[in-house]
């Protein structure tokens, strides 16, 4: 068996691995050894549909140090007049990319794609080679950083939860594209009809795609369990250019939160300001995972209007959805598609420094990229686990609107934290991952009334931080109930 040596063994090579080995690598001389599964970095993105995109701003994801995309406006499609949509493609690249170009070149990092983490405890820790089975043993002088827990499901790798008959046809997004591989054109016999299973982001890409490509939104069927809130992507934009729209989106949730009595009153508030939508004026949604989409792409998917709430399917036979809340006939020949893999779960959030591990996790929900990297920096800057611990509040990602103020008293909490940290703050001014750090950059170009309001957000969060506490109580003892 090979062994080997090093300061910190990473599980995993996505966005939040990559952003901890960055910081790492740039504020210390330690080592690093990564273990994948994937043949290279990326993380879920190695196993995307080919037409996802990253649906928040390229300026808050990735690394620090690498620009993500080409920092275009688009001129058409749902998405025009807003900065473009990194591709699965582009993102995928660009972690590839960094372990080549920025990560091996250092000499401090041992990268094994195709391996597994086998375990171990202590300083020792295992793991085997998912090709010819080989095991390699490390000795890991500091920390193994363990980030499985926050590993996303995707469509090409979560088990379904519902029954599916043998003869009914049904896919996963990623296959949509290669419906025609393998058929001759005599024997080629393409539905009539496509049944988009899901309530997430996915679902909503799968929509897009589908009336792009010249579905008659006739022909669509949606079954949504659950509405769900989301935000409009102006309100998240980088850059003097909607600087106006994104300072009222900040200031706009603290005073929202500082009088609401329930995270709806939040969501119905940001509504007013435009900040929040949702696809049904008449339904006040019960979901919330943070997903981001243009006005441009909701009105496209309201043309769908075969929407189906039979509440979570428990089997799809032919012709024939079955629900928790009844049954729902569809076309004989009706292709599914299954996007209901959760991307993100809620955990309890944990200490992230522990006796010989280190967890990392959300510090600025939903920013997972931001948090990854101030995680890194904190373990190169402080020197004993209480002192880590003592600067973080780990948060953790909604899956209701209720959720919301924790989440919004987390982030809170945390920038008040960092407020007396002059490393970090130090750090976190000069962090192209932070949208507060865009915000005062682009201040310059801000008329009078921007300005304004932007100094109207320090004050707006520590007057909101009080109920925001009252209510992340409420919501707490209605979950453990």
């Amino acid at each position: 068996m090979a062994t080997i040596e090093t300061d910190y063994l990473v599980i995993g090579a996505g966005a939040l691995a990559m952003g901890f080995i960055e910081s790492i690598l740039n504020h210390s001389d330690r080592h690093v050894t990564v273990v994948d599964r994937h043949a290279k970095p990326g993380g879920h993105w190695n196993v995307s549909y080919p037409y996802v995109t990253l649906h928040q701003p390229s300026a808050t994801y990735g690394l620090n140090s690498m620009s993500l995309g080409d920092d275009r406006i688009d001129v058409s499609g749902p998405n025009a007049g807003l900065y473009e949509l990194a591709t699965g493609t582009q993102v995928r690249d660009y972690f590839d990319r960094a372990m080549r170009e920025k990560f091996l070149p250092t000499g401090r990092i041992s990268y094994h794609p195709m391996s597994d983490y086998a375990g171990g405890e202590g300083a020792q820790h295992r793991f085997t080679s998912m090709l010819d089975g080989s095991e390699t043993e490390v000795h890991v002088r500091r920390k193994l950083v363990d980030g499985r827990d926050y590993t996303a499901s995707v469509p090409a790798t979560h088990k379904r939860k519902f029954e599916v008959a043998d003869d009914v046809r049904i896919t996963t997004p990623g296959k949509l594209p290669e419906l025609w591989v393998g058929r001759t054109e005599e024997g080629f016999d393409p539905p009539s009809h496509y049944v988009i299973m899901g309530a997430g982001k996915t679902a909503m890409d799968v929509g897009v795609w589908l009336l792009a490509m010249g579905v008659a939104p006739a022909n669509i069927s949606w079954v949504r369990p659950r509405e769900t809130w989301m935000i409009n992507r102006l309100s998240t934009q980088p850059g003097a250019k909607y600087l106006s729209h994104t300072v009222d989106w900040q200031l706009s949730q603290m005073e929202a939160a500082k009088t609401a009595s329930s995270g709806e009153d939040i969501f119905l508030a940001l509504e007013e300001r435009g900040h929040m939508l949702r696809f049904d004026k008449d339904i006040l949604p019960t979901k919330f995972v943070f997903p981001t989409i243009s006005e441009g792409e909701v009105e496209k998917l309201r043309t769908i209007d075969n929407i189906i709430r039979i509440g979570r399917v428990s089997k799809v036979e032919r012709g024939m959805l079955h629900g928790a809340k009844g049954n729902a006939p569809v076309p004989e020949d009706a292709m599914f598609i299954d996007c209901t893999a959760s991307a993100a779960t809620p955990k309890t959030p944990q200490p992230i420094w522990q006796e010989g591990r280190i967890i990392p996790q959300l510090l600025q929900v939903p920013l997972v990229s931001l948090s990854a990297t101030v995680v890194g920096f904190i373990e190169a800057h402080y020197e004993t686990d209480e002192q880590k611990n003592a600067v973080t509040n780990p948060c953790t990602i909604t899956a209701e609107p209720n959720d919301y103020p924790m989440a919004l008293l987390g982030n809170a909490m945390n920038r008040m934290l960092w407020s007396q940290q002059e490393p970090i703050l130090e750090f976190l001014g000069k962090a192209r991952l932070d949208p507060g750090t865009r915000i005062m950059a682009a201040m310059g170009e801000a008329d009078d009334a921007t300005k304004a309001a932007a100094m109207k957000i320090r004050d707006a969060t520590v007057a909101a931080v009080p109920n925001l506490q009252k209510l992340a109580v409420e919501q707490a003892a209605r979950s453990a109930g």
